[in-house]
């Protein structure tokens, strides 16, 4: 069993340029940037503040087993069948309409085009959102890109909607909510890390990825995307 740190260095493929992010991974507990500012600063520095992630964030399961070098390169590609993928993300930035049930602000659609930059080769497999316009829109263009559908979960009942994506193999995305994505974080088995376990009002730009496959730890990655937020 895994029971120390690996360093990942992951290649975060831009429309321009690549830049490398190196990660410290361990089961159940969140990565650490290793240079400053990490990922948010390398999505400052993109046109359009836009870090694309390519499919070998599969590659992420290797902190559970062993490193790089080890692996040949037909490994590195999509998850095995038993395993499950969870990408959770709040939604987007909502527009101030004086509704219960705004959509998304013109800032909020520009950060779903980041979202789907992001996830482009993640290879979605399932789409989950909950049943409000802006969790909506910032899941259906994902779920259209991944040929996948739309699928509507309860946010009251987080545990029972954990449960059934840990027993549903493939890539998850699930669009929530300041309090709901990394309390599912923490239901999944993942750590949102401390200090992290909560999303601040103006915060936007957090993707927790929790990665479970049968007989290990969970692994929990915290990652940021688009133009940074308040947090």
């Amino acid at each position: 069993m895994f029971l120390g740190r690996i360093a990942l260095l992951f290649s975060l493929v831009t429309p321009c340029r690549a830049s490398v992010w190196a990660l410290s991974v361990r089961p159940g507990v969140h990565p650490r940037t290793l240079g400053p500012y990490g990922a948010r600063r390398a999505a400052a520095e993109e046109p359009g503040g836009v870090v694309r992630l390519s499919a070998a964030l599969a590659a992420a399961c290797l902190a559970l087993g062993g490193s790089l070098a080890q692996l040949p390169a037909q490994s590195v590609g999509p998850p095995e069948d038993a395993a499950v993928f969870v990408y959770l993300v709040r939604h987007a930035e909502r527009a101030d309409d004086g509704t219960n049930d705004p959509p998304l602000s013109p800032k909020g659609l520009e950060r779903v085009e980041a979202l789907r930059h992001l996830l482009a080769d993640a290879e979605l497999t399932h789409v989950h959102t909950t049943d409000l316009r802006r969790t909506r829109q910032t899941a259906e263009p994902l779920a259209r890109d991944h040929g996948t559908r739309l699928a509507v979960y309860d946010p009251f009942d987080l545990p029972g909607f954990a449960e059934s994506l840990k027993i549903t193999p493939g890539r998850h995305l699930v669009s929530g909510h300041s309090n709901t994505t990394p309390a599912l974080a923490a239901e999944l088995g993942g750590d949102p890390g401390e200090g992290m376990g909560t999303m601040s009002e103006g915060e936007y730009d957090k993707v927790y990825l929790v990665i479970l496959r049968p007989e290990t730890e969970p692994v929990t990655i915290l990652l940021r995307y688009g133009i940074p937020s308040g947090g």
